[in-house]
Parts: structure tokens; sequence; C-alpha cells
């Protein structure tokens, strides 16, 4: 015989406003704009524009019967909506055969490239040398003109004396800006720039080894001689590492094929050092003017006070008030959105100040997902969301903000410093390490116990790969 029972269990429910502010915050810059002309389409009591004032009364403007607001302004949108569903490939109108089709253009490479140039800490001298090299800079990412007669160039036209060490000092920053692999000078040096942006691993190791070693048997595909000259025996691991070269960007420009686009990285945040004080601002791209529609508005208000509350239109106000609503939420939720960015952002930089003041990676502190919730009074995930797809330019380079969160490790003395600062001692060590006899992953690990850094030799393989490090094996050299 069945029993009924009553249980009563609690619940949470994210409420369809809640969920549409998550959607956005992980959206990034660059997909931001997509996202709002989507939501644009779909909503016609929505518009772009600032918020009109309220000295904007629509009770100022001539009446009009509410029934004729419906018809101008619903006639309208489903006229829209059905010469762009219904009419596309059924013939061209006569008054548009002489139209444009507009298409969007964003930043050039050389625009982007100089904006990058104005976050590095350059004088006025090193700051022209940088715009000369950017300059030199062709359609297809490479600077193929020789850094002697760039020094040649500036010295006649601009008066400034330099030499091609200064200039390959600057050329270096350059090479670290967006996309991977610009300001080469070669092929090989194109390719080695973009492998060294990966994340270190064995295959990525071997593929740098390829193209720096081995790049004449490259590209003749001579594959043989590659395994015995770089002592590969796992003809499968060469393969792989074939693949990932052959996947780069040969012309990080762009040029050279019109059908493709070029996506940039777009910082979510800007910060500039003025005189030691930190200004954080959000990308002028994440912040849109939004506004809900004025005759939608106004037809909503019309209706309240006309006596004419027929059934009939009963079901299109239902539709109007729908779409006002959504209109709201919409705004409401990208201006939360903006909010949090700066909220969650301003408290990493309040967390990692002095690392923000010169980009010392030995001052970046330990910090987790959790310190900033904690902070900002916000759960952990909602933290992760804006970390995970969320970049900021600095005047040393863009940088996601997954960047600044590091696990600690602990000292003799108690306290918690950065890994980062332990793969910089660890880098340092094996900098100076007799390049003959290589130190060991479990001498590094003594050495680093030694300066009171708790840390097993498997942690110290693990940094040591993500510095692209090789074992100490590959590391000897006989003279």
């Amino acid at each position: 015989m069945q029993k009924l029972s009553l249980t009563q269990s609690l619940q949470q429910k994210l409420s369809p406003q809640q969920i549409q502010f998550i959607k956005l915050l992980q959206v990034p810059t660059a997909e931001l704009d997509t996202r709002i002309e989507e939501e644009l389409e779909i909503n016609p009591a929505l518009e772009e524009g600032k918020e009109e004032t309220p000295e904007e009364n629509f009770e100022d403007q001539p009446e009009e019967s509410f029934e004729d607001k419906i018809l101008e302004n619903l006639e309208e949108y489903y006229q829209d909506d059905y010469a762009g569903y219904k009419m596309q490939g059924d013939g061209r109108n006569p008054d548009e055969e002489d139209r444009e089709r507009p298409m969007s253009v964003g930043s050039s490479l050389q625009e982007l490239l100089m904006t990058q140039l104005g976050f590095l800490r350059l004088d006025e001298r090193q700051h022209k040398i940088g715009e000369q090299l950017v300059g030199s800079i062709e359609s297809d990412g490479y600077i193929r003109r020789d850094l002697a007669a760039i020094s040649n160039d500036l010295a006649f036209a601009q008066g400034i004396e330099t030499d091609e060490e200064e200039l390959e000092e600057i050329l270096f920053k350059i090479q670290d800006f967006e996309p991977a692999g610009i300001g080469a000078r070669n092929l090989q040096e194109c390719l080695l720039l973009q492998i060294e942006r990966r994340t270190p691993d064995d295959i990525t190791l071997l593929a740098y080894r390829i193209v720096e070693e081995c790049f004449e048997e490259f590209s003749k595909k001579h594959y043989e001689r590659i395994m015995k000259r770089l002592g590969v025996e796992n003809e499968e691991l060469l393969k792989e590492a074939m693949n990932v070269i052959l996947k780069l960007n040969p012309k990080p420009g762009g040029a050279g094929d019109e059908l493709i686009k070029t996506q940039y990285l777009i910082p979510d945040f800007i910060l500039k050092n003025i005189d030691g004080k930190l200004e954080l601002t959000l990308n002028s791209k994440n912040a849109p003017d939004l506004k809900v529609s004025r005759s939608y508005a106004e037809m909503l208000q019309s209706y309240d006070k006309s006596n004419k509350k027929d059934k009939n239109l009963k079901d299109t106000v239902v539709f109007i008030k729908q779409k006002l609503d959504s209109a709201k939420w919409f705004i409401d939720a990208i201006k939360q959105r903006q909010n949090t960015l700066l909220n969650t952002m301003q408290t990493i930089i309040d967390f990692q100040y002095e690392y923000f003041q010169d980009g010392d990676e030995t001052k970046l502190k330990p910090m987790i997902l959790k310190d900033i919730a904690e902070k900002i009074q916000m759960d952990i995930s909602t933290v992760s969301r804006v970390a995970n797809s969320k970049s900021i330019q600095t005047e040393f380079g863009v940088l996601p903000l997954k960047y600044f969160f590091s696990e600690g490790i602990a000292t003799d003395s108690g306290e918690d410093v950065s890994s980062r600062e332990v793969k910089g001692k660890l880098k340092e060590a094996i900098d100076n390490e007799n390049k003959r006899k290589p130190l060991s992953d479990d001498k590094l690990e003594k050495i680093l116990n030694d300066m009171g850094y708790n840390i097993a030799r498997r942690t110290v393989a693990k940094y040591r790969e993500q510095l692209n490090i090789p074992v100490a094996r590959l590391r000897k050299e006989l003279s």
C-alpha cells in the first residue's frame, strides 16, 4: 500500500535577471558589442544613446491617440522583421542599387601597436625610436628593414643618435605586443616568438628546439635529420611538436588573406600610473550607452491615461510592457556588470599594489579567488568569471587577470610568498649554474630549501617546466 508523505525542502533559484547578469559578466570586451547588437535587434524597446533628461517630458509632445502610436511603432517593427527574413533574395530594390554595403572597420595594426607603445615606460627619446620601429613594421607583421638602416633614418630625419643594440632592446619590448609574433625580422623569429607564449611542456619545448636549431631541416621536411640531431626517439612526439609549429600564424599582421579577419586582444581595463598614483578605467567599449525607447515608454503612458481599455488592445500592451521590462533589465545588467568589473579589478590592484607600481614579479603576493571574493563580498564563482576572461592594459603589457592569482609557498619564517617569487629564485639559480654540470632538480630543491623556501622536488620540476627550462641533461653545454 502506497503512503503519501509531505516533505519540505529549501531551494535557491536564480531569477532571469540574475542569469542575464551572470552571462554578461563572463562576456569579454571583444564580444560585448556583438551581444549588445543582438539585444538591440530582438528588442525594439532598447535603443543606443544616453538616457533622456527629466526635462524631456512626453506630455509636452502633441497628443496622439494610443491606437495611432501602436500602429505606427509596431508596423515599423514588423515591417523590418518581415523584410529581413522574408524578402532576402527576392530581388533588388531599385532605390538601393547604388548603395554601398556597410563594412565593420576596426583599429589598424599600426594604431594597435602605437596604443600599446604608449603604455611602455619610455622617455621621449626612446618613444620616438619605438615609433620609428613600429612604423617600419610591414602589413604582414614583419620588420624587414635592417636595424642599421633604421638607425640612419633616425639620425638624418630626427637627429637621434642610436645604435643597433639600443634599437634591438626596444624592439624586444615591441615583440611582446599583441598579436603574438609581431615585429619579427624573419619567419624563424616569428615562430619562436609565438611558441614562447605557449604553456611550457615537453611538446612545446621540442617545437621550440626544432625551430631554433633545425629550421632549415624543418623547412625542407627532413624529419629523420631532426630526430637524429635533437636525439628524439619517439616519432609520435615529433609529430605532435610539428603540429604545434604548423598551427602558428606565419603572418601575424593579417595581410595576404582578405577573407581572414585578424582578431586582436582588446583589454577590458586600462591602468595608468600617474606620478605613483594608479588610475583604473574601463575600456570605453566596456561601457556602452543604452536607453529605453522613448516611443515605447510613451505608448505605455498613453494607454494608462486612455479610457479605451478595450480587450483588443490588452495583448498589445502586454507585448509592449514585456519589451520595456526586458530593456530595463538589460540596461541594469550592463551597469551591474561595469560596477562588478571595476570593483573586482580595483580590489586586485589594492591587493597587489606594490607589483602594479613597477611590474616586478617578485612583488606579487600569494592571492587566490577567495581573497578577492571576501573583500568585495561576492561569491567566488563571480570572481572566477571575471578573472577567466578579462585582461588589463598596464605600462608593462596586456596581462590576463589570471596572471595575478597564485598559490603561496611557506617559508622557514612562517610567511607565505608568491610562487612567482620562488620561480624567480629558481631561474636565477639555473642562470648561474655551471653549464658543463647543470643542476638537477634534486640539487635545485636543496638550494631553494637553503634559501628558506619549503618546496618539494616535484614542485621544482613543475615550476621549471612552467618557465620553459629543460631538464639538466638538455641544458648541458660542452664549452
